[in-house]
C-alpha cells in the first residue's frame, strides 16, 4: 500500500510531512455547542442507524450522542459506514471532534474524529485529546491519514529509544546554531506531534532549510564542475559578420537587448561553456538577440544551431533569420556578401535531396547557421565545429534531447535557452540559481497593447456571437485574425488517427499538441470533446464568417501546404486562420490583430500567453478573446481570468507555479508525491532559498569535495540517485 505514496524506508516516512493540522477545539458540553466551530465533546452513544438513499446505492450512518445536557448527531457516509457501525455501539463512551454543522434543524458533526474511552480513562486523557493538533497526511484510499499517523508515532517512539541512532544531519552545526534552527530530531518530533502552532512553525523553518541547503549544495557543486569543462571562446571578429549585420538593421536595439547581448558575449568569450537562460516577454526580441550571438559564433569560426519545437516555428525562424540577414545569409553563393555564411533549414519531413545538401553543408562547415527541429538530434547529423546551441521554448524539449545536440560539439558548445513565459521547472531552477539568467522585459517601440476578455459561451451565447462580429470588423478594417482550437479533428480521420490524404508523421517530428499543464482534473463537470480545427473552420466559413477568406492550419498538413498557408496569411491573402497551437510561438504577422481561442480552459497559462503574443505585433491594437464553457467559480475559469487580467508574462509564470507547484526540481516527475521538495515552495520561500544559496556557495568553495562534511555528503547521495544526478548534470 505504501507504494501508492512512495513510502518504502524510514526516511520516506519521516519526510512524509502532514499536509495540515486539524484543531479539535475546546471541550464543550452538548448544550453549549457553537455553530461552525471546531469542538470536542465527551458523550455516550444513544443509538446508531444505517439509512439507504439514492435507490439503495448510497448509505449513511447516523449516530445520536448524549451527555445528559443535550443531544448531537454524527453522520458518516460511504465505505466507512460499516466500520463505524461496529465501533459506535449504544452505550459506548468516547471523545468526538469536528466542526459543528446543522442539517434538518439538528446539530451534527460530519465524519468526526473520535476515540473511544474505557471507564478508567481520566480527565487528563480527555484534555490531551481535546487540545491536540491532529496531523493530516497526504493519503490515498489504500493508506489513510489515520494509519500514517499511527505508523509515524510508532517510528518516532522507536527512534527516541535508540537516541536517534543513524540519523544524519545535513546542516553543519555552526550554520544551524547561527540561524537559530532546531536540532533535526526535535524538528521531526514537532512537525509530526506538535503541541502548539509555534512547534509547527519552528519545525517547518528547520526542514525548509534542510531542503534548500542540500539542493543548493548540489547546484553549487554542479556550477563548480561546469567551470572546469573546456570550451572554445567565441569572440566576434572586428569588421566581421556581426558588425555587417548590425549595420543592416533598420532600427536601434533597445537598451535591454544591448545589455543582454553584452552578458551573452561576455559568456561566449570565456573558456568554459555558457549556460544561460534568456527570459523575454512575448515580442521582446529574443530571436534577434539569439541571432546576434549566433553571428558572433560564426565570426569566431564556429557553427550555431537553433532548435525549435515545431516545423512551423523552425520554418518561421529560418525565414526570419534569412530576411534579417539578407545577402549575409548567402555566403558562398552568387550575390552573397563577402562576410556572409549559409543558413540552412533541417526538419524531419524535408525531401531527400534537400536533406542531403543540408547535412553536407553542416558537415563541411559551409553552413554557419542551422535552424531545425528534433531532426537536428539524429545520429547522422554532424557538424564541422558546433560552437553554440540555441534552444527555443525549452519546455517543449526533454533534457536528453537538448543534451544530444550539445554532444555534437568537439568540445562542449555554449548553450543559450530561450523562453517567453517560464514554466514551473524553469522558474524553480531560476530561483534556485542554477542558470545564469538574462531578462528582456522591455518591448520594442511600435508594439501595440492587447486587450484580453473571457467569453462565457455556455452562460452567455450572445457573447460568442459578438466575438465573431468583432472578427468580421477586424477583417473589414483590413486586419486579420487567428482562431485557435485544441484539436485537429477526428470526424474524417482514418483508423490510424490521421486525416485522409495526410502523410504519417515521422517519429522525429511529434505532433504539435497543447502543454501537459492544460486542463487539470477537477475543473468542473465532465467535458465534451475539445473543439477541432477542421470542424470550426468549416462552420465559420459557412456561418458567422461567411464571405471572409478562412483557411485551416495544423501540424498534420504537408510542410509545403503549411508554408503556403502561412505565406498567404502573412501577405494578407487570408482573413482568418483557424489553427492548432502550431502558431503558438515565433509566428510574426503584423497585420493580425484579433485572436479567438476556443475551449481556452484546455490550455495552460503559459500557452495562452504565448498564443496571445501572436497579435498586436503591428501598429494596430490587439484583441484576444478566451472562449470557455466553464462556470464562473471553477479553477479553469480562475486561470483564464488571471490571463485576462495581466500582460506580464513573469507575473503569469508565478500564477502558473502557484497553481501547479514546481513538480520535481531535480527530476522529470511532475507528481508532488515524487517531488524532492516536500516542505519548500519556490514562490513562498525565495528568501530561504537565496540565503541557502549564499551559504552553499561559500561551503563548496571552501570544501569542494565535502571532505569535512560527511553528513552532507550522505544527504546528497540520498537526494541525488543516479537518474537525478545525470539529469542535473545535463541541465
Amino acid at each position: 500500500m505504501a507504494d501508492h505514496l512512495g513510502l518504502h524506508t524510514v526516511g520516506d516516512l519521516l519526510h512524509h510531512y502532514p499536509r495540515r493540522y486539524a484543531e479539535r477545539g475546546e471541550l464543550t458540553r452538548l448544550s453549549d455547542l457553537p455553530l461552525d466551530e471546531h469542538v470536542t465533546v465527551v458523550a455516550r452513544v444513544h443509538d446508531a442507524r444505517v439509512h439507504k438513499f439514492n435507490r439503495g446505492k448510497g448509505q449513511r450512518l447516523e449516530v445520536t450522542l448524549t451527555d445528559g445536557s443535550g443531544r448531537l448527531q454524527l453522520v458518516f457516509f460511504g465505505r466507512s459506514v460499516h466500520y463505524h457501525q461496529r465501533e459506535l455501539l449504544p452505550g459506548k463512551r468516547g471523545m468526538f471532534a469536528g466542526k459543528v454543522g446543522v442539517f434538518n434543524r439538528k446539530l451534527q458533526l460530519s465524519h468526526p474524529d473520535y476515540k473511544l474511552l474505557d471507564e478508567e480513562s481520566g480527565q487528563e486523557t480527555v484534555e490531551r485529546f481535546a487540545n491536540a493538533l491532529l496531523p493530516l497526511y497526504p493519503a490515498c484510499r489504500q493508506l489513510t491519514s489515520w494509519s500514517i499517523e499511527q505508523s509515524v508515532a510508532t517510528l518516532l517512539t522507536a527512534l527516541e529509544a535508540t537516541g536517534w541512532h543513524g540519523l544524519t544531519d545535513p546542516l553543519p552545526e555552526a550554520l544551524r546554531t547561527q540561524r537559530g534552527l532546531l536540532p533535526l530530531p526535535e524538528a521531526f518530533e514537532k512537525v509530526h506531534r506538535p503541541r502548539t502552532k509555534a512547534d509547527i512553525g519552528q519545525a517547518r523553518a528547520r526542514l525548509k532549510w534542510d531542503e534548500a541547503f542540500v539542493l543548493q549544495v548540489a547546484l553549487a557543486r554542479r556550477r563548480a564542475k561546469e567551470t572546469e569543462l573546456p570550451a572554445v571562446p567565441r569572440r566576434p571578429t572586428p569588421g566581421g559578420l556581426l558588425e555587417a549585420f548590425d549595420a543592416r538593421l533598420p532600427f536601434t536595439l533597445t537598451e535591454g537587448q544591448q545589455q543582454v547581448s553584452r552578458e551573452i558575449f561576455a559568456d561566449l568569450a570565456t573558456e568554459h561553456p555558457m549556460h544561460r537562460l534568456l527570459q523575454g516577454e512575448v515580442g521582446s526580441g529574443k530571436t534577434l538577440v539569439a541571432l546576434r550571438a549566433m553571428l558572433a559564433t560564426v565570426d569566431a569560426g564556429g557553427q550555431a544551431a537553433m532548435l525549435a519545437p515545431t516545423e512551423v516555428l523552425a520554418q518561421q525562424h529560418h525565414r526570419s533569420v534569412t530576411e534579417m540577414m539578407g545577402e549575409l545569409a548567402e555566403g558562398g553563393m552568387l550575390g552573397g556578401a563577402e562576410q556572409g555564411t549559409k543558413v540552412v533549414l533541417l526538419t524531419g519531413s524535408m525531401g531527400a535531396a534537400a536533406r542531403r545538401k543540408a547535412l553536407l553543408d553542416l558537415a563541411t562547415g559551409e553552413a554557419g547557421i542551422v535552424v531545425g527541429t528534433h531532426a537536428l538530434i539524429e545520429d547522422k547529423v554532424t557538424f564541422e565545429d558546433l560552437g553554440l546551441v540555441v534552444v527555443d521554448e525549452q519546455h517543449r524539449f526533454g533534457v536528453e534531447q537538448r543534451d544530444a545536440l550539445r554532444a555534437k560539439g568537439k568540445q562542449p558548445p555554449h548553450l543559450l535557452v530561450m523562453t517567453a513565459t517560464p514554466i514551473p521547472r524553469t522558474v524553480a531552477m531560476t530561483v534556485f540559481g542554477d542558470l545564469e539568467t538574462s531578462v528582456l522585459d522591455q518591448l520594442p517601440a511600435g508594439r501595440s497593447p492587447i486587450a484580453t476578455h473571457v467569453v462565457p459561451a455556455k452562460d452567455k451565447p450572445h457573447f460568442l456571437s459578438r466575438a465573431w462580429e468583432r472578427v468580421r470588423e477586424e477583417a473589414e478594417a483590413g486586419h486579420q485574425a487567428y482562431v485557435v482550437c485544441p484539436r485537429i479533428g477526428d470526424d474524417e480521420e482514418g483508423k490510424d488517427g490521421r486525416a485522409p490524404g495526410t502523410r504519417k508523421k515521422r517519429a522525429a517530428e511529434p505532433e504539435e499538441v497543447e502543454d501537459p499543464e492544460a486542463g487539470e482534473e477537477g475543473d468542473g463537470e465532465e467535458k465534451r470533446p475539445p473543439l477541432a480545427v477542421l470542424d470550426i473552420a468549416a462552420q465559420l466559413a459557412t456561418g458567422p464568417l461567411a464571405g471572409l477568406r478562412v483557411e485551416a492550419l495544423h501540424g498534420r498538413m504537408q510542410p509545403e501546404a503549411k508554408d503556403d498557408v502561412m505565406r498567404r496569411f502573412a501577405a494578407g491573402e487570408v482573413d482568418v486562420l483557424v489553427a492548432t497551437t502550431v502558431i503558438e510561438v515565433g509566428v510574426n504577422v503584423p497585420g493580425a490583430t484579433g485572436m479567438v481561442i476556443m475551449d481556452a480552459d484546455r490550455f495552460g497559462v503559459s500557452q495562452l500567453h504565448q498564443l496571445r503574443g501572436r497579435v498586436g505585433r503591428g501598429a494596430a491594437p490587439g484583441l484576444c478573446l478566451l472562449v470557455t464553457d466553464m462556470p464562473p467559480e471553477s479553477p479553469a475559469r480562475t486561470r483564464l481570468d488571471s490571463v485576462a487580467a495581466t500582460l506580464d508574462g513573469f507575473e503569469l509564470s508565478r500564477i502558473d507555479l502557484e497553481q501547479r507547484r514546481e513538480g520535481d526540481v531535480l527530476g522529470q516527475a511532475q507528481s508532488g508525491v515524487r517531488s524532492s521538495l516536500r516542505m519548500l515552495a519556490v514562490i513562498d520561500d525565495e528568501d530561504v532559498i537565496a540565503e541557502a544559496r549564499d551559504e552553499a556557495a561559500q561551503l563548496v568553495a571552501d570544501d569542494p569535495g565535502l571532505e569535512r562534511h560527511p553528513e552532507l555528503r550522505t544527504a546528497l547521495a540520498a537526494l541525488l540517485d543516479a537518474e537525478r544526478e545525470e539529469y542535473l548534470d545535463k541541465g
